[in-house]
């Protein structure tokens, strides 16, 4: 699933020591805009490596070209449509594009698309995070425990929770990069890791969260998360989700940093020799996804109201599956954001749709499966030029 480490070969510079005569970088990616897929490309062109086939399928054009690029809007659009023909009616009104319905759509996939998130910038370097429903899990049990057992505040709470993942998520980063451990079995021993952890934090237990001013209680400042909305429309966790969203995609348009995540993705090696800080890019995009991982987490036990060890079990899944359907490759280089969240929410209606019509939950785990599948299919399919 992941892509082999790069090992270096005897006598080979350091990590990230550019070769002698290689253009810096910046110099190398300079004609490539930020979150331009193309970046693994033109690094490897930069040192004489050959283009990955897949990498310049955006510089085509074409109706196929933009079909595919485009395949999770789409897609989306489809299920959307779908949904609205299928769905029970009530006094002849639709279900499904009731107000509340869907309200309860996006509210469902904020937890999932925040993970998601992070998954993207982690699988558009080539790499893979299996922690990350562990993590919500540690989080969603730190966020209980420090407000209701310690008496902590709202704030200290939430930072330290908020750090505990970037920490985590910044430690699975060192061991894939410095270390050359594969992403897949790091992340899998850190799965391991947070499970435990949050089990030991908690005694095994699920930790209730009542809300007010008297001891063990939790502020009525951390109910604000989940209960209030935006506007008397927008849930507050969608209202984060959404802020997360666009901040991942302007940070992927504007800044340096994202030429240097597609060049890993795209070509490592080649992001190597021409200059691209590799260690940092990665141990940075684990801190990332373990940061989001965390709110995440936050989100989940105020919604729930409660933190449990076991909380967060198989949305690492879900997560990949929203990345995959949104377009991105995992073979790293290749994917946006914006094609993660409209991953997300297709994922979020399908499920909406069969519940409403109950669907056998086995049946549903087929459909998903087959989406799934699909999406993958549309990838190979991809026209590379």
């Amino acid at each position: 699933m992941t892509k082999a480490q790069d090992k270096p070969a005897a006598g080979a510079r350091p990590a990230d020591e550019p070769a002698t005569g290689a253009r810096p970088a910046d110099e190398a990616l300079a004609g490539v805009r930020p979150g331009d897929e193309r970046a693994g490309a033109a690094a490897g062109a930069a040192v004489g490596v050959a283009k990955a086939p897949t990498a310049i399928a955006e510089s085509s054009g074409g109706v196929v070209a933009t079909l595919f690029r485009f395949q999770s809007v789409f897609g989306l659009l489809a299920v959307f449509v779908a949904a609205i023909i299928f769905s029970p009616r009530r006094d002849g009104a639709i279900l499904f594009v009731s107000a509340d319905n869907l309200a309860n759509v996006v509210r469902a996939v904020s937890e999932i698309g925040i993970i998601a998130i992070g998954m993207t910038f982690v699988i558009l370097i080539g790499g893979i995070d299996l922690s990350v429903g562990a993590v919500l899990g540690l989080a969603a049990v730190g966020s209980a425990v420090l407000m209701v057992e310690s008496d902590w505040g709202f704030l200290p709470s939430v930072v330290l929770v908020l750090a505990i993942g970037l920490v985590f998520g910044a430690l699975q980063g060192m061991a894939t990069a410095m270390i050359g451990i594969q992403s897949f079995i790091v992340t899998l021993a850190g799965l391991q890791i947070a499970r435990g952890l949050a089990r030991i934090w908690s005694d095994g237990q699920g930790v209730a969260i009542a809300y007010g001013n008297g001891p063990h209680e939790a502020p009525d400042s951390f109910a604000i998360l989940g209960e209030r909305t935006f506007g008397g429309l927008v849930p507050i966790p969608v209202l984060i989700f959404a802020v997360v969203a666009i901040a991942a995609v302007v940070f992927l348009r504007v800044s340096a940093f994202s030429r240097h995540l597609y060049a890993v993705g795209g070509n490592e090696k080649a992001a190597r020799l021409s200059g691209v800080p590799v260690v940092r890019v990665k141990v940075a995009v684990f801190a990332i996804c373990g940061l989001l991982a965390s709110l995440a987490g936050i989100v989940h036990a105020v919604q729930l109201n409660q933190g449990s060890p076991n909380d967060g079990i198989g949305y690492e899944l879900d997560a990949i599956a929203a990345v995959v359907i949104g377009g991105t490759s995992l073979a790293g280089g290749r994917g946006s954001v914006a094609g993660t969240v409209a991953g997300a929410l297709l994922l979020g209606v399908l499920n909406n749709i069969l519940a409403l019509n109950n669907i056998d939950s086995n049946i549903q785990l087929l459909i998903k499966g087959l989406v799934i599948v699909a999406a993958a299919a549309l990838q190979r399919l991809r026209p590379a030029s």
